[in-house]
């Protein structure tokens, strides 16, 4: 076993586990600092507040299999004393360094707006133009969704939605107004994206009714479901490439991260619940497995979309899209 030290290193970190997962395995034993996944190589280093606390954690868990969501993952001691600077073979990218604001709402500001930065990149992204109507010098992060159906909506299906335009901080059910919620984005473009391309959406036999809020953020709390660390935050990675796919919802849903041996049967199974399926296409894209999956309306799709978005199919985490083809063709990729 490796020196005794205040960070662990954690393996078999699947992409289904969050920063907030990882952090309720180890809160038992004490604060928790600083955490940073690995993700290109399904790992974690976490850092308790002093080496008892890792040490006891370790203790428990040398009898205990940890385990997340379903997957075993592995603890053992890291060489790393602490957590300053990952070094050059940490993601295989080059040195990085970790930077500690004194906010975490501070951090997430600061990401989006490096991650938008590129103002080329992103008109390029909507084909050389931003869509009519948005302005891009939105600063509005948090939008107010009201004429919601109370009795079918709950905060992940609200996720899956609005995950599509941007990263997802915390969301709110207003308990008070059962048919509203808060949903905070990670900028003001993105809240901006979500509102133009969700205005006319209906979702449970509700047209979806959303304008930006007078609160500019969502304050933390046992009300407010924190999404902020969600390894289903589509715009961590490549973000100029996820604007490109940004749309109102359509008739078509995308299904990627598919298991290799899933069929057509499997996949009409797994979502006819939500209306009826007019047409269905297999195939491959740099060799994973993908569907388009086309419902009779709109609102079948977007309910499927909500319903369906990140659930197993085949034992493989899903992840579903709008596309924005109008029909089925042999050749459709």
């Amino acid at each position: 076993m490796a020196e005794t030290s205040k960070v662990i290193h954690i393996r078999n970190v699947g992409p289904e586990i969050s920063e907030n997962d990882l952090r309720e395995l180890f809160q038992p034993f004490g604060g928790i600092p600083k955490l940073v996944m690995l993700h290109a190589k399904n790992q974690a280093l976490l850092q308790m507040q002093d080496v008892s606390s890792a040490v006891n954690a370790m203790q428990f868990y040398t009898n205990v299999q940890p385990t997340i969501r379903g997957r075993n993952v592995y603890v053992q001691f890291s060489s790393h004393q602490e957590l300053t600077m990952m070094d050059q073979n940490a993601q295989g990218r080059g040195f990085q360094a970790l930077i500690q604001y004194d906010a975490q709402q501070n951090a997430i500001s600061a990401r989006t707006s490096i991650q938008i930065a590129n103002a080329a990149a992103i008109t390029e992204a909507f084909g050389g133009a931003l869509p009519p109507g948005i302005s891009g010098t939105n600063d509005r992060c948090t939008v107010l969704v009201a004429n919601l159906n109370p009795d079918r909506i709950d905060e992940d299906k609200l996720f899956n939605l609005f995950s599509l335009y941007g990263n997802i901080v915390r969301i709110k059910l207003l308990r008070n107004k059962p048919d509203h919620a808060l949903v905070q984005m990670g900028d003001g473009f993105q809240a901006e994206l979500a509102v133009h391309f969700l205005k006319r959406a209906r979702l449970f036999g509700k047209r979806l009714d959303i304008n930006f809020s007078k609160h500019p953020h969502i304050t933390q709390g046992a009300d407010a479901h924190e999404y902020v660390n969600s390894n289903l935050n589509r715009f961590n990675r490549n973000a100029a490439k996820n604007y490109r796919y940004c749309c109102s919802p359509t008739k078509m849903i995308h299904v990627s991260s598919l298991p290799q041996d899933v069929t057509e049967e499997e996949i009409v199974n797994h979502f006819e619940e939500h209306g009826a399926i007019v047409n269905t296409k297999l195939f491959e894209k740099t060799r994973k497995k993908q569907a388009h999956v086309m419902f009779e309306n709109e609102e079948q799709a977007t309910e499927a979309l909500v319903c369906k978005h990140a659930t197993s199919l085949g034992g493989s985490i899903i992840r579903i899209s709008f596309s924005q083809l109008q029909t089925i063709r042999e050749n459709s990729q």
